[in-house]
């Protein structure tokens, strides 16, 4: 908004001097570009989308589950139970005629990430690199396991890339396997 000086016009036709008042600062400019640049970015700006993992859950439907019934391989199957205490025990194959015998692994880079980074290696070259026949991996937590360590094993998974994996419950025989070697 403009303002103009008249000066004091008490009509004896002096010398005209302007005011000794404070300046004034006009906003009105600024403000306008400032709704302008708000009004740019809200419009413009695409806010940051939710990022997570994508997980196949099971279907509702009992009959669902009977017709979709997948035929797994044993020799490309790893099961880890997450038992308590921060700790977790894997086998290769099944339980009642395993492949390689239940043993007990810790989470992280030594533990389990080695032996998972090894079968990844190793089941493929059984099947010539078949990119469809690499290592399926079933995770199974036991009552005691908490949170934390499923998603412990979750990140293992994603870091060692592995391409299937499923959570499933646990069986009865597998909880008196990690009773047994004190896991529960």
């Amino acid at each position: 908004m403009a303002e103009l000086n008249t000066g004091n016009s008490n009509g004896k036709g002096g010398k005209v001097r302007s005011k000794k008042d404070g300046g004034k600062v006009d906003l009105t400019a600024m403000v306008d570009l400032a709704f302008l640049l708000i009004t740019f970015f809200m419009l413009t700006t695409s806010l940051s989308k939710p990022q997570s993992m994508n997980l196949a859950m099971p279907d509702k439907d009992p009959d669902a589950v009977i017709e979709n019934k997948t035929e797994v391989a044993d020799d490309r199957t790893m099961t880890i139970l997450l038992g308590s205490d921060n700790k977790l025990m894997w086998y290769f194959g099944q339980l009642q005629n395993p492949f390689v015998a239940p043993s007990q692994a810790t989470y992280g880079k030594d533990g389990i990430r080695q032996v998972l980074l090894q079968y990844i290696k190793s089941v493929p070259a059984r099947y010539g690199n078949d990119p469809k026949k690499g290592l399926i991996v079933i995770i199974k937590a036991n009552d005691k396991a908490n949170y934390k360590n499923v998603v412990d094993i979750l990140d293992e998974m994603a870091i060692t890339k592995v391409q299937t994996y499923a959570i499933v419950d646990i069986s009865e025989p597998e909880v008196e396997l990690l009773t047994s070697q004190g896991l529960n």
